[in-house]
């Protein structure tokens, strides 16, 4: 990659990584707020609320709004998008894998995308914009990861 390129990249990661956290947690969050209240097309499109208490989609519903809301702010970034991203792998072995192999196939994909932005959520953090620095001052660093390379023979 070229000098001016890498350059760019690497200083706007943090804000790249901020702007990720955002999209995902706010997705995630209107996934469960259709499910526990009947809008944006409700339950699985059908207009409906899934019913209080009732196992797993009322408590998958809870994670899905709450971990959705913590990570779109920032608060608690890794440990809430830790639980989303069990929960989204959770939903995609019991109710989509076992009808096929592979998403595409099985109506698994938003399951399966969710379970690994979330688990690169984790690892990355929450980049900058998050509350986490705002609460803890700075606990979360805003950098970019950096990544060890070998010397270039050329």
């Amino acid at each position: 990659m070229s000098a001016p390129l890498n350059s760019l990249t690497q200083r706007n990661t943090p804000h790249v990584l901020a702007l990720f956290r955002v999209v995902v947690g706010l997705l995630f969050a209107c996934h469960g707020a259709s499910s526990l209240f009947g809008i944006l097309g409700g339950a699985m499109g059908t207009g409906h609320t899934v019913p209080t208490g009732t196992w797993p989609g009322w408590y998958a519903a809870v994670i899905q709004l709450a971990g959705g809301v913590l990570v779109l702010l920032g608060l608690g970034t890794r440990a809430a998008a830790f639980v989303s991203s069990g929960s989204m792998a959770y939903a995609y072995f019991s109710m989509h894998q076992p009808n096929a192999l592979w998403p595409i196939q099985n109506g698994g994909e938003a399951a399966a995308l969710f379970c690994w932005a979330f688990l690169l959520i984790v690892f990355t953090g929450p980049g900058s914009w998050a509350l986490d620095r705002l609460f803890f001052g700075g606990a979360e660093r805003a950098q970019a990861p950096t990544v060890e390379r070998a010397p270039s023979t050329v």
